[in-house]
């Protein structure tokens, strides 16, 4: 018996390599001779860095930049093993989790760190960067990042405007003749699991805002700051992006990389898969378990669960989904290649409960799965 887990991270809780290790654990305590292949993953959000490092042999690199709140912060990115490839979490440098929740304003954070990031890659000569860009806590359609890479936003007068996406509302031009020329020998990936455009219902503000901090009265500034930002990088920069999907995603970071740089935006799942060579792996095995913090209808549009299950589905391979929690639309993923869904939660349990035993429920409930299985085996061979 051979069996694949692929989970995601536990957002909050665990890692994706902690999961994969809980489930090892749970698997083997049920069939001990199983023989398990742990493949971590994830979508572009957290994890991305520590999945590709793991899995092509690369290395951590810290880097001191500024935060979404415009304090210094220490920020890991990514060297993979080819030597070619840098892989940077925007997370890491202007994610929201580095934001106490009550000082989240996505009038003012911004993605200058990302730039940053970005910037100290090319600087160790990388000409080929992958770029995650899930749990943003920015609204400020990547002007941040363009920003350090050399470019300026002007208002009326031809002065900087501020930091931030409320800024937005008052710039006039854009200056890109100081923006990084490597930029333009440089190929970027950007790993995207949501396909919203910038502006509108579907937008960057109003989808996103509300749990970076955003009051309905922001979000109208917000998204009216956006609009008014799009206008003018068309002008600045001759491309139409802000109905591209994926240009609204971290707070319009995705368009900010599309106006500003030759990147191409793809399913964050799609290049994680890929770089660890998951359909080699999978194409033999008898079963893939993978696994998420929670599986609602979300996960039904690109999240990492339905990106492996497709991969298994290929090969004919079934494919379970262990979640924290089970939450409203989560059947829909069982049209997208999962087979089997389960919540590792085995009674009623505080939110905070389920995060400090999340290894241990884990493990026990990967056993509950495989205990299951076993029935199944043994109903196969009576009848």
């Amino acid at each position: 018996m051979r069996i694949v887990v692929a989970p995601d991270s536990f957002k909050g809780s665990l890692s994706a390599v902690a999961v994969a290790r809980a489930m090892e654990a749970g698997i083997l305590s049920v069939f001990p001779t199983a023989e398990v292949k742990k493949v971590p993953i994830a979508d572009g959000g957290e994890g991305t860095v520590e999945a590709l490092v793991l899995a092509t042999g690369g290395r951590v690199v810290a880097e001191k930049v500024t935060g979404p709140l415009g304090d210094a912060v220490e920020a890991p990115w990514g060297l993979l093993g080819d030597g070619e490839t840098a892989v940077i979490e925007m997370a890491a440098a202007s994610g929201l989790t580095l934001v106490p929740k009550e000082r989240r304003d996505p009038r003012t954070t911004t993605t200058y760190g990302t730039g940053q990031l970005m910037k100290a890659a090319l600087d160790r000569g990388i000409r080929k960067l992958i770029v995650g860009i899930g749990g943003s806590a920015t609204n400020d359609g990547g002007t941040g990042m363009a920003r350090a890479l050399g470019a300026r936003f002007l208002d009326a007068e031809g002065r900087d405007i501020a930091e931030g996406g409320a800024a937005l509302a008052k710039l006039a031009s854009i200056d890109v003749t100081g923006l990084d020329p490597r930029l333009a020998e440089t190929q970027i990936m950007v790993a995207c699991d949501v396909d919203n455009p910038l502006c509108g219902p579907r937008g960057a503000s109003a989808v996103y805002g509300p749990q970076k901090g955003a009051t309905p009265e922001m979000i109208a500034e917000l998204d009216a700051a956006l609009a008014n930002y799009a206008t003018v990088a068309k002008a600045a920069t001759g491309k139409d992006v802000a109905g591209s999907p994926g240009a609204g995603a971290a707070g319009g970071l995705g368009a900010g990389l599309m106006f500003f740089t030759a990147a191409a935006l793809r399913p964050g799942v799609e290049i994680v898969l890929e770089a660890t060579g998951f359909a080699a792996i999978v194409r033999d095995a008898t079963l893939v378990i993978t696994g998420e913090g929670n599986t609602d209808f979300q996960t039904a549009h690109g999240k990492a669960p339905v990106g492996v299950a497709k991969v298994a589905k290929l090969f004919g391979v079934p494919a379970v989904c262990l979640s924290g929690g089970l939450g409203k639309g989560c059947d829909a993923v069982l049209e997208q290649g999962i087979d089997g869904l389960m919540s590792v939660v085995p009674q009623p349990m505080s939110l905070e409960d389920c995060m400090c035993s999340a290894a241990e429920l884990i493990e026990t409930a990967t056993a509950r799965l495989c205990r299951l299985l076993k029935v199944g085996c043994a109903m196969e061979v009576r009848g």
